[in-house]
């Protein structure tokens, strides 16, 4: 299961073997000095529009795990049907607009990062 963790002035998210390959991409890095904002959403897989998927795997409802397209801009995602929560991160000035990562505990998540 992906992870999201602080590592010195970036924010990374750290995909296992098998998100690897179903993103086609390597794990995410970002400067800590992009993010905007982060949230928990209750409802991660939704949070996510799976049909626009541009690089990844995805089956709309279940799981969502790669590149995506919508309001928010370009998304990576990283959510599993058995983890409905998760963490939303908005960024500016990166490759990417915004982060979804599935988690079992978002609120704890989100205090181990801390602020940015």
């Amino acid at each position: 299961m992906a992870e999201l963790k602080r590592d010195g002035d970036e924010l990374v998210v750290e995909l296992s073997l098998a998100e690897k390959a179903e993103a086609a991409h390597g794990d995410i890095r970002v400067p800590a000095s992009s993010v905007r904002e982060m949230e928990v959403v209750e409802d991660a897989i939704h949070a996510v529009e799976a049909w626009k998927k541009t690089v990844g795997a995805a089956w709309p409802g279940r799981f969502a795990i790669g590149t995506f397209r919508d309001a928010d801009g370009k998304v990576f995602a990283v959510v599993h049907h058995d983890t409905p929560r998760g963490v939303k991160v908005a960024l500016e000035g990166t490759n990417f607009d915004a982060l979804v990562i599935g988690c079992a505990d978002p609120e704890e998540v989100v205090r181990n990062l801390g602020t940015f």
